[in-house]
């Protein structure tokens, strides 16, 4: 990959990573769902810097941001937006939802009815919203960044397996150190840090970062491996569904963009098992569990099978 290219990712991480401090795989997990052009849940408690991370990438890359608080009564226009009628004109308008955005924050997306989450899957998936017979395309670059807490289920509403399946990564944040912390405190001093920072690229950047992420070359070794891993998990006895073939191609998708946001233009096996987890977790159904299994229950599973499975040399 160019110098110009890696400097360009660097300039983000380390711009994301002035506001959200202490959580530098977070930042890269991020950075690497952006570059792939897909979406991420992030899932944990209450007040450890979900929605910091949202801001601070769309401050990041000059891109409108906008936060959408998810709760029983939102309704699917209220996100998509609606067609309203011109009383001058005589005929309907149609209005722009705050989903017309660059990066949008699903805040507690599970407190919202099944309903109003599957409003998102078109826009997710596709990139447009359906309204009225009319396509409208959303912005470019879009990103979905959507939270819930795994520890609170009275009055949710679990994210069924296709919504999931939306998502690039399931990653969590976790407390900060003790010393990170301490800065946190330091630097909202004079007030929120994410409101200091400036872009440090645009959206056209972003669009031809996207594109070299196609370009990276995976040889065939680590196509078999990846497959291998894949298919492990069709075939372990303590998995009720394994991956689907559209988990296996954003596998490969989410290896391509960490080999970019790395400074380099081809994939390792390294990649494959590093990204794991967070990519396929959440696509498979465990033997003896419920939707919305734990987290780390899931991803220990997932990483137990890795370890089992040979690189291809």
């Amino acid at each position: 990959m160019s110098t110009d290219l890696s400097s360009l990712v660097a300039d983000l991480e380390a711009n994301v990573s002035r506001a959200v401090l202490g959580k530098p795989d977070v930042v890269r997990l991020c950075v690497v769902a952006m570059m792939a052009g897909e979406h991420v849940l992030l899932e944990d408690v209450p007040g450890v810097g979900k929605t910091l991370v949202g801001k601070a990438l769309a401050r990041s890359v000059s891109g409108r941001f906008c936060r959408i608080q998810f709760t029983p009564d939102l309704l699917p226009s209220d996100i998509l937006g609606g067609s309203i009628y011109e009383a001058k004109t005589g005929e309907f308008v149609f209005h722009r939802g705050p989903i017309f955005a660059n990066i949008v924050l699903a805040d507690e997306i599970n407190r919202t009815t099944p309903r109003t989450q599957s409003a998102l899957l078109e826009s997710m998936s596709e990139g447009q919203v359906s309204i009225d017979g009319q396509t409208h395309e959303l912005p470019r670059p879009f990103m979905v960044i959507a939270t819930q807490n795994p520890y609170e289920f009275e009055g949710t509403y679990p994210l069924p397996e296709s919504q999931l399946d939306r998502f690039l990564l399931r990653i969590a944040l976790g407390y900060p150190d003790r010393e990170d912390e301490l800065q946190i405190l330091a630097n909202h001093r004079q007030g929120e840090p994410v409101d200091r920072l400036d872009a440090v690229l645009d959206c056209r950047q972003i669009g031809e970062l996207q594109q070299r992420v196609r370009e990276v070359a995976v040889s065939d070794a680590v196509h078999e491996y990846l497959l291998d891993i894949v298919h492990k998990t069709r075939e372990c006895d303590a998995v009720h569904v394994g991956v689907s073939t559209r988990g296996a191609l954003c596998l490969y998708r989410a290896c391509q963009a960490l080999a970019l946001v790395e400074g380099r233009d081809f994939v390792t096996p390294d990649d494959v098992k590093r990204l794991a987890a967070p990519v396929i977790a959440h696509r498979i159904i465990p033997k003896g569990y419920a939707n919305g299994s734990r987290r780390q229950t899931v991803e220990a599973l997932v990483m137990r099978l890795v370890d089992e499975v040979a690189v291809r040399e």
